[in-house]
């Protein structure tokens, strides 16, 4: 499934897309045990080997997983390390940053809107951010909302503007505004024109965060901490803005010099400021809670039922994504939902059963593309019925 692009060469800085690879066509899935206390030790042994094989495909020092199953507990698992400088391992209640699972919380806190009657899923761009979204070819006069949530309004990803790309090498650590990231998006003409076709472009959350901001009067930040991360306890999970630093406890986040895999030299690159990512990429959040955020969503705790048919009404995109979620298509059958997201130094995944009895979230303290064949193992060891 597409993956979003990177920021920046110097920062490596990707709010990845739906990009799980565990929707290979005629894929064998995993053999599943009998229930037994030696067959469940049998397949946290598959479970372990994957994550040691995500650490090892990732270019990533360590991986952690954690599961969450109603009525089952939890299970925690990792390899690895968090700091290669002193040894430290990951921890269960590590921070760290989440990438494009922000745009899973925007589009919560937006179809809230919709619901209260502040918005309109077929309200234009322009009737919010008037005179905003012009130029090239790009008019917000025939952009809606619903466009954006689902990714199909075909505006330019900012992401991949090569200027954006200088730029933030000559200064990494330079704050940047969400109209400054939409004037760099809105240079470039439109992919396709709006709604004929559909193309992952972090533009369409940047412009969602401020369409929310003018309908409250409030940041995105702001509605996404009263009407979603509070509801549902997600207490490890917050929008650090322009801060730099991660709260404690935190391990580190790293990168290859020239990108993964290429031999260059490991960075650190812990400290960012996630201005650039905003409403596009910018939660910091923890396992538990991400394991968390999807069951509550999909059980209707933050959005209500109407609202949460259309984030996972993915017809316009020709089952790739609804709106803030895409499903993730096992070779045994079952299907998931979730969102990835991948931002300098960290990779992260979640995903649930519809229901939301069954989830998992698991990380990467790198910069590396999704798509994974171990994220497929450890996907279909966990979800995969038994035979």
């Amino acid at each position: 499934m597409p993956t979003a692009v990177a920021l920046t060469a110097a920062l490596a800085l990707v709010l990845s897309g739906c990009g799980a690879a565990a929707t290979e066509p005629g894929r064998e899935a995993a053999p599943r045990a009998s229930a037994s206390p030696g067959a469940e030790g049998g397949r946290d042994g598959v479970l372990h080997a994957a994550v040691r094989r995500l650490a090892a495909q990732g270019d990533a020092p360590g991986a952690a997983v954690l599961i969450r199953r109603e009525g089952g507990g939890t299970r925690y698992l990792a390899s690895g390390v968090a700091d290669v400088r002193t040894g430290r391992r990951i921890h269960r209640n590590d921070h760290f940053r989440a990438g494009s699972l922000t745009k899973t919380v925007i589009a919560a806190v937006t179809l809230r809107l919709a619901a209260q009657g502040r918005l309109g899923l077929g309200d234009t761009v322009e009737e919010h951010l008037p005179g905003l979204v012009r130029g090239q070819g790009n008019d917000g006069r025939t952009i809606t909302i619903r466009q954006l949530l689902n990714q199909t309004s075909g505006l330019f990803d900012y992401t991949a503007d090569p200027a954006l790309a200088r730029q933030l090498s000559a200064a990494a650590g330079r704050t940047r505004t969400p109209a400054s990231l939409v004037r760099t998006a809105v240079a470039h003409p439109p992919d396709f024109a709006p709604g004929a076709g559909w193309r992952y472009s972090n533009t369409n959350y940047v412009l969602l965060g401020m369409v929310v901001q003018r309908v409250t009067g409030r940041s995105y930040a702001t509605e996404a901490r009263r009407d979603v991360l509070a509801p549902l306890r997600l207490h490890g999970t917050s929008f650090p803005g322009t801060r730099t630093d991660l709260p404690d406890p935190h391990g580190r986040a790293y990168t290859r010099d020239g990108g993964a895999g290429d031999g260059g030299a490991r960075r650190d690159v812990t400290d960012l400021n996630p201005s650039s990512a905003g409403a596009a990429g910018e939660l910091i959040s923890t396992l538990g809670d991400l394991t968390r955020l999807l069951p509550g969503l999909l059980r209707g705790k933050v959005v209500p039922r109407a609202e949460l048919r259309q984030m996972r009404n993915t017809s316009a995109s020709d089952g790739r994504y609804g709106m803030g979620l895409f499903p993730v298509r096992l070779a045994c059958g079952v299907t998931l939902w979730g969102h990835n997201g991948e931002i300098n130094g960290s990779y992260a995944l979640a995903v649930t059963a519809p229901d939301g009895r069954h989830s998992l979230a698991y990380r990467l303290n790198s910069t590396a593309a999704s798509g994974l064949t171990a994220e497929t193992s450890l996907l279909e060891a966990e979800f995969c019925p038994r035979r």
